[in-house]
C-alpha cells in the first residue's frame, strides 16, 4: 500500500513540476551559464518547495498555508524583484557567454533562491490538495502515508528538474548564442510580470 502511496506522489511531483514557469527557465539558464551543478542544485531546491507544499496540503497545515495567502504579495515582490534583477543580467551579459557563476554566486544562494521563487505562488497548495482528492488520498491514512506521499512528491519533481538539467547540455551546444538572451528576456518577462501582480493586489486592484 506504501508503495502505490509513494508512486502516486511521484505523479503528483512530476504533475506539478512539469509546466515550465520561471524556476523551471531559471534553472535551466543555471544549467547552460553555471555549469550543471548549478542547475541541479536549484532544481532541488524546486522540488523541496514542492515537498513543503505538498507536506501542507497532505497535513492539513493550515495555518502555514494561511501565512503564505497573508504574506503572498510581499513575497510576489520579493520574487519579481530577483527575476528581474537576473532577467536584466542576463539580457545585458557580454558575448559569448562564459559558463561561470553569476556574480559568484554560492550553491546555497542557488538553492535558496530557487526554493524562495517556488514558494511565491501558495495557490500551488489549493492544486495540491485538489489533486490528492482526485488519486484517492485519505488524510486520515496516517503520519507515515503522508510522509510517504510527500517522498514520492519530492522524488516525481526531482526527476523533471534532473531531466531538465540533462537536457540543458545539448541546448549549450546548439544555442548557447541566443539562449541565455532568450532565458534572460522570459525571466525578465516573469519578474514583471511577478511585480505586476503583487502590486495590483496590494492596490486593491486583483
Amino acid at each position: 500500500m506504501l508503495v502505490l502511496t509513494f508512486f502516486k506522489g511521484v505523479v503528483v511531483g512530476l504533475v506539478i513540476a512539469i509546466p515550465v514557469g520561471p524556476a523551471g527557465m531559471l534553472c535551466v539558464r543555471r544549467t547552460v551559464v553555471e555549469g550543471a551543478i548549478f542547475g541541479l542544485v536549484s532544481g532541488i531546491g524546486a522540488a523541496c518547495a514542492d515537498a513543503f507544499f505538498g507536506a501542507i496540503a497532505g497535513f492539513g497545515l493550515t495555518f502555514i498555508r494561511d501565512w503564505l495567502f497573508t504574506w503572498r504579495d510581499m513575497l510576489g515582490l520579493g520574487g519579481g524583484t530577483f527575476l528581474l534583477i537576473v532577467g536584466v543580467k542576463g539580457l545585458l551579459a557580454p558575448r559569448p557567454v562564459k559558463i561561470a557563476p553569476i556574480g559568484h554566486e554560492r550553491l546555497a544562494a542557488a538553492f535558496a533562491s530557487t526554493f524562495a521563487l517556488a514558494i511565491t505562488n501558495p495557490i500551488t497548495i489549493l492544486a495540491f490538495a485538489a489533486i490528492f482528492t482526485q488519486i484517492g488520498f485519505d488524510p486520515a491514512s496516517g503520519t507515515f502515508s503522508i510522509m510517504t506521499l510527500v517522498l514520492g512528491v519530492f522524488s516525481g519533481s526531482l526527476a523533471w528538474w534532473v531531466s531538465l538539467c540533462l537536457a540543458a547540455p545539448a541546448l549549450r551546444r546548439v544555442g548557447m548564442t541566443w539562449l541565455p538572451r532568450f532565458s534572460g528576456a522570459l525571466l525578465t518577462a516573469s519578474g514583471i510580470g511577478l511585480l505586476g501582480a503583487a502590486a495590483a493586489r496590494l492596490a486593491g486592484l486583483l
